[in-house]
C-alpha cells in the first residue's frame, strides 16, 4: 500500500509517502531502500527523484539542530548581557543635575530571570531536537525483513520534483522491490494553490 503522508504537499517541499507491506508468502522477504527507484514524468521523458534514505534525514536534523544550537547560543548571549546592564540607570534632580546609579537588587533579579530563560529556551531546543529524531526513527521506513504474515512501513521520501510549466500537476512512478515481487504505482500531485 502506497499513499500520501499529507493532504498537501507544498510548493517546491519533498513528496513524503507512507508504505505499507505484509508479507503474505512463506518465507521472509527482504525490503531495501536502495531497491526503491522514483521517476517523474514531465512531457513523456522520465526524470529520476532520489529516495532519501533514514540516514540523510538523521544527518539534515542533526545539522539544523546545529544550527538552532548556535541561534539559541546568541540569543542566550544577548539576552544575558542586557540583564547585565538591567541594574544601571540615569536620574535628573529638579535641579537639572545628572547622575548615574546602580541596583544591585534590580541587576540580581534581571540576571536570575535572564539566566531562567536562557536555561528554558536551551532545554526547549534540545528537546525539539531529540523529539524530531525519535519521530524519524519510528516514522521513516528503512530496511527490513519480513517475516511471513508480517506487516512493515513508514515514511518514503522523495527529492522535490521539477517545476513543470504554469504549475500543472506532477505525475511520478515509484517502483518498489518487495522480495521477488516488483511494484509500480503511478503517483498524480495535483497543482499547488
Amino acid at each position: 500500500m502506497v499513499g500520501p503522508a499529507s493532504r498537501q504537499i507544498a510548493a517546491g517541499g519533498r513528496p513524503v509517502f507512507v508504505v505499507g507491506i505484509n508479507n503474505l508468502s512463506n518465507a521472509p522477504v527482504n525490503f531495501l531502500i536502495s531497491q526503491v527507484e522514483a521517476s517523474q514524468l514531465v512531457g513523456g521523458q522520465a526524470y529520476p527523484m532520489q529516495v532519501i534514505p533514514y540516514e540523510t534525514l538523521v544527518q539534515e536534523e542533526r545539522n539544523k539542530q546545529v544550527a538552532m544550537a548556535i541561534i539559541a547560543g546568541v540569543a542566550a548571549g544577548a539576552n544575558a548581557y542586557g540583564a547585565s546592564r538591567a541594574g544601571y540607570g540615569s536620574y535628573t534632580t529638579p535641579s537639572g543635575r545628572h547622575g548615574t546609579f546602580y541596583s544591585p537588587t534590580a541587576a540580581a533579579i534581571a540576571q536570575n530571570r535572564a539566566a531562567d530563560q536562557n536555561e528554558a529556551m536551551i532545554s526547549a531546543t534540545i528537546e525539539q531536537g531529540r523529539q524530531n529524531l525519535a519521530m524519524l526513527e519510528q516514522g521513516v521506513i528503512k530496511d527490513n525483513t519480513l517475516m511471513p504474515g508480517e506487516w512493515y512501513g513508514g515514511q518514503l521520501h522523495l527529492t522535490p520534483p521539477v517545476d513543470s510549466a504554469g504549475g500543472a500537476a506532477k505525475n511520478y512512478v515509484l517502483t518498489l522491490l518487495v522480495g521477488n515481487d516488483r511494484h509500480v504505482i503511478d503517483i498524480s500531485q495535483g497543482p499547488a494553490r
